[in-house]
């Protein structure tokens, strides 16, 4: 396998970054997860303007121009021969002295990791997963924007393990006032009375890539879309639910820590929106266009 890494792809034994890096110092950085159908990176556009939002927002500049960096992606690709795959693109502060000081690091440290994409189960689909509403809580938008697609994911790696210690395929998060978030990786959706609900960019959520084309594909199919500030019970009391991101697309969950969700199985409605996205990806592959 060859990473980019600062404008060359070198061999993964020879990918190294240095000790005082602050991305690995203090998870100083952001990052973008991409899925490429078909040797096409599917929406790869918004993934890299969000990318620059980021920077942006945590005062990173980010030293090559987006089509250098979407030429980079596609040559990690290419060089791996790869079509169907995984992305990873993470852009740390660079190394510097220790200190918090961002004017420390004078270059940041450019990644780009490409994987070849392995399937999901088919079983998780077609029964759906259970979830797990945990203790851990989202971080509040005073202290950390989720605008910001950041390196330091200690939040989220604490909602995991208690995820994993629950036997449960995810954690869902509720913000700082109790109401439901988003996941460790995903976001969450849920279904009532036909209607479709998710929790708003207001509970403190990162705005999904993902999650904003499963709201057009619902409207567009003609369901009732609706963003808010959502309890506990009302997840518990849904009809449907499912989780999104880039890779998993949209995945059933079924139960609830100890509630089942509906009659148990996926609802219609999840699985008329994961077609209709499939087809969004389709006429993406053709057209470059959502």
């Amino acid at each position: 396998m060859f990473i980019y890494l600062n404008g060359r792809l070198v061999p993964e034994e020879k990918a190294r970054v240095s000790v005082f890096d602050h991305g690995f110092l203090y998870g100083d950085g952001i990052y973008e997860t991409m899925r490429a159908y078909c040797g096409v990176v599917f929406m790869i556009d918004e993934h890299i303007r969000r990318l620059f939002r980021s920077g942006e927002l945590i005062k990173l500049k980010i030293v090559r121009p987006p089509d250098e960096i979407k030429r980079a992606i596609y040559n990690t690709l290419s060089k791996n021969r790869l079509k169907d795959a995984y992305i990873r693109l993470s852009i740390s502060r660079g190394p510097g002295e220790i200190g918090l000081d961002p004017g420390l690091c004078p270059k940041p440290t450019i990644v780009i990791i490409t994987k070849r994409f392995k399937e999901y189960p088919e079983e998780i689909y077609k029964k759906g997963v259970r979830v797990s509403i945990v203790k851990t809580r989202r971080n509040a938008p005073e202290a950390l924007n989720p605008k910001i697609k950041s390196l330091n994911f200690l939040n989220n790696i604490l909602a995991k393990i208690e995820a994993k210690e629950a036997g449960v395929y995810e954690a869902v998060m509720l913000n700082y006032r109790g109401y439901l978030a988003e996941g460790t990786i995903t976001n969450i959706f849920f279904v009532k009375d036909g209607s479709l609900f998710t929790p708003s960019v207001e509970a403190g959520i990162l705005d999904g890539i993902t999650r904003k084309l499963i709201m057009k594909v619902a409207k567009g199919n003609g369901v009732k879309v609706e963003e808010g500030l959502y309890t506990p019970e009302s997840l518990y009391g849904a009809d449907e639910a499912f989780i999104t991101n880039t890779t998993l697309e949209i995945l059933p969950v079924t139960k609830v820590d100890n509630k089942t969700i509906g009659n148990g199985i996926p609802g219609p409605i999840t699985g008329e929106l994961h077609k209709g996205y499939k087809e969004e990806v389709e006429r993406y592959l053709r057209t470059g266009k959502i």
